[in-house]
């Protein structure tokens, strides 16, 4: 086990984390008994489901939860753009229709109407 070149080295109280970019995969060491073993979870190349579940700073590349969104009005079917976390009652602009109601965090759509994302 002494051959193993490591570029990057952690180190916990219990284990140390090495990258090894030769075999292209991340070693644990055990610091109690001094052996290699391979990693349950991948470290770089996290799945998309879990990269979603963890909190967006702590992601690999941070970004943000909230996102901008057309709404359709289900009434005049005119498409108002909203904030995913908007914190105020938002109103269609021709019918005064309520489309959304703010929660503690995602705003709250009304029943029948719908929403995309915006793209940049």
């Amino acid at each position: 086990l002494q051959h193993i070149r490591t570029d990057t080295h952690f180190v916990t109280p219990y284990y140390s984390i090495h990258l090894d970019t030769q075999l292209d995969c991340i070693l644990a060491v055990d610091n109690h008994k001094r052996k290699f073993q391979n990693m349950p979870v991948d470290l770089l190349n996290p799945s998309p489901e879990q990269e979603a579940r963890t909190h967006k700073l702590k992601r690999l590349v941070q970004s943000p939860n909230s996102f901008f969104m057309d709404i359709k009005c289900p009434g005049c079917f005119q498409i108002t753009t909203v904030f995913s976390h908007a914190q105020t009652v938002v109103l269609c602009g021709s019918c005064n229709v309520m489309l959304c109601q703010p929660t503690g965090g995602r705003a709250k759509l009304t029943e029948g109407c719908s929403y995309r994302k915006k793209v940049d």
